[in-house]
């Protein structure tokens, strides 16, 4: 589980840093590129897409794990439109909540309960 969490540490300082480094330099255009990039069928475009179905499934994972509640399509939602940082600091809060149960981490304190 340390391992794991210096991987999921690494990759909220490296993609935050580039992040930063990237808005610096082109500004907050992230939605219209993205997009267009799908639209103009490209290799971009097809990484992009292919991008996009993983973070609906993202999304729908955290949304499912918290039972589809409220709090649960909030973080969903965000799981959706922030990408990697919002899920490697969701899965390192979890994982410290849950003291490494790998289980209670993929399926929720609840369900993981009622499988064992």
């Amino acid at each position: 589980m340390t391992l794991f969490r210096i991987f999921l540490v690494t990759i909220l300082a490296v993609i935050g840093v580039y992040t930063a480094i990237v808005i610096a330099n082109h500004g907050m255009g992230l939605y219209p590129i993205f997009f267009g990039d799908i639209a103009d069928m490209t290799w971009p475009g097809q990484f992009n897409l292919d991008f996009l179905g993983f973070l609906i499934m993202s999304g729908v994972w955290v949304a499912w794990r918290h039972a589809f509640s409220v709090g649960g399509l909030i973080l969903g939602f965000a799981a959706f439109n922030l990408g990697a940082p919002f899920l490697a600091a969701y899965l390192l809060v979890e994982s410290i909540r849950h003291k490494g149960d790998s289980a209670a981490i993929l399926l929720g304190k609840a369900r993981a309960a009622n499988r064992r």
